[in-house]
C-alpha cells in the first residue's frame, strides 16, 4: 500500500483476490515479527495478502531505515528487482498470503489470466510508487499524514455510527519512516488533527475519523 487515493471502482477490483484456474498453492502464514523474505533473497514466489498487514523496509548505507510500503489484503508483494527482493518483508500482525510462482508473471504459459492479472498488478505498483514519491517530495507533514489516513479509511476503515474507525498496526516510527518525517512530527501532527476534531485517538492503534471531508480536504492541501 502506497499513499494514493484510488477511485471507487479501483477499490472494488484492484485489490480483489487473483483468479486462477490452476490448483491453488497452499497458503503461507506468518506470525507477528516473522519475515517473509529479506532484501537480497532470490525471488521465487510472489504473494497476495489475504489477511493481516506486512511492512516492507530497506536500510540505507548509514543504517537509517525507509519503510517502502505496507502490504494490506489484496496487495501483492515480492515483485523482483534484477531477480532479487529489494526490501525486507515483515509481518506486523498475523498474516495469510496466497503464493504464486514468479514464472506466472514472466511467462504466459500455464494460466494466461493469472499472467495478465500479475502483470497488471506490477504496472499498478509502478504507478502507485510514482504517486507516492511525488507525495513525499511535495506535501507538508499534515498533508502527508492526512493522505495516509484517507487511504486507510478507504481501504480498511469500518463504520462506527456516523464516523469511521481505522486500526493502525504499525508504530508511529513506522509511519514516520513511510512518510519521510520524524517520529516527533508524526506524533505532533496526530495531536493537531485531534485538537481540530478531525480525528479522535481511541488508543495508539485505533483512530476514529470524525470529519472525513475535512481530512480529505487537508490531504489535498485545502486548509479552509
Amino acid at each position: 500500500m502506497y499513499v494514493t487515493i484510488p477511485t471507487e471502482n479501483a477499490i472494488q477490483s484492484e485489490f480483489a483476490p487473483l483468479a486462477t484456474t490452476l490448483p491453488q498453492t497452499a497458503e503461507t502464514r506468518l506470525k507477528p515479527g516473522a519475515y517473509l523474505y529479506y532484501e537480497g533473497d532470490n525471488v521465487e514466489w510472489l504473494y497476495q495478502v489475504t489477511s493481516g498487514v506486512l511492512r516492507l523496509t530497506r536500510l540505507l548505507a548509514d543504517g537509517r531505515r525507509q519503510v517502502i510500503a505496507f502490504g494490506y489484503p489484496g496487495d501483492i508483494v515480492g515483485f523482483p528487482s534484477a531477480d532479487i527482493h529489494h526490501t525486507d518483508c515483515e509481518a506486523l500482525t498475523q498474516v495469510r498470503l496466497q503464493p504464486f510462482r514468479r514464472s506466472a508473471l514472466e511467462s504466459g504459459e500455464g494460466d494466461p489470466e493469472l499472467h495478465k492479472a500479475l502483470l497488471q498488478a506490477a504496472l499498478r505498483e509502478i504507478s502507485s510508487m510514482q504517486d507516492h514519491f511525488m507525495m513525499l517530495g511535495r506535501k507538508s507533514a499534515s498533508e502527508k499524514l492526512a493522505s495516509f489516513l484517507c487511504v486507510l479509511t478507504e481501504r480498511v476503515g469500518k463504520d462506527l455510527g456516523a464516523y469511521r474507525t481505522i486500526t493502525l498496526p504499525m508504530s508511529r516510527s513506522d509511519i514516520a519512516d513511510f512518510l519521510g518525517l520524524t517520529t516527533e512530527t508524526v506524533s505532533r501532527t496526530f495531536t493537531q488533527l485531534r485538537k481540530s476534531k478531525i480525528i479522535a485517538i481511541e488508543n495508539i492503534h485505533t483512530i476514529i475519523v470524525q470529519r472525513p471531508t475535512a481530512l480529505l480536504g487537508l490531504s489535498l492541501g485545502d486548509r479552509d
